[in-house]
């Protein structure tokens, strides 16, 4: 898993409450695996009409963010159900970064797991860096992990993570790299177990 430590890049405000993952990835784009470009199909049924022509009104369609790598949405971002696919299609498209004033608890959970943060700030923090876009969308954005702010004009804002998840972006950890971070400690349990329980150690049957 990639890293995230910090990311200058240009943001999109997408202004829609509850926006969740059918929407993000519809529930046909599933039996696609992830080869087969799911970044393609991202926000397919918003981005595009019943004749598959871009919506003018769509964000990520405009030119000034279509090569955007940070969304700036509202609340509730990545409710309902618990396709990881739509985290996949959101960091195939080039997203590493979502802003929002907070997200569906599953939706976070695998975003981390795929190495894209999911960084919670207050809400009229969320509403002012979005109309701050909307007025100058070529505004860089600075988001600094390590440091937990988001820089956007002159303004710094402060927003949270659980601690488990930042340091696991930040090393670009996985499940399995996190359990072996472990290590010491479980050899230090494995060790006193077998002096406090000794009858429950597998004996070698040879």
């Amino acid at each position: 898993m990639e890293s995230f430590t910090k990311l200058t890049a240009t943001a999109c405000p997408i202004d829609q409450l509850n926006l969740n993952t059918d929407q993000i990835l519809p529930a046909r784009y599933l039996k696609w695996t992830r080869s087969q470009a799911l970044g393609t199909v991202l926000f397919h049924d918003l981005r595009l009409d019943d004749q598959r022509n871009e919506r003018d009104d769509f964000p990520l369609n405009k030119a000034e963010w279509r090569d955007a790598k940070i969304i700036i949405g509202e609340r509730n971002f990545g409710c309902g159900s618990s396709r990881e696919a739509a985290v996949y299609a959101l960091y195939d498209y080039g997203i590493r970064c979502l802003i929002a004033p907070s997200f569906g608890d599953i939706f976070a959970g695998n975003a981390v797991q795929n190495g894209l943060l999911a960084a919670t700030v207050a809400e009229n923090d969320a509403a002012e860096i979005a109309d701050l876009l909307k007025r100058t969308p070529d505004a860089p954005v600075t988001v600094d992990l390590e440091a937990q702010t988001i820089a956007c004009g002159q303004r710094t804002y402060r927003f949270i993570i659980d601690a488990l998840r930042r340091r696991r972006l930040l090393n670009g950890w996985d499940d399995i790299v996190l359990t072996e971070s472990y290590g010491e400690h479980i050899s230090d349990f494995k060790a006193q177990d077998k002096i406090k329980r000794p009858w429950a150690v597998p004996q070698d049957p040879s």
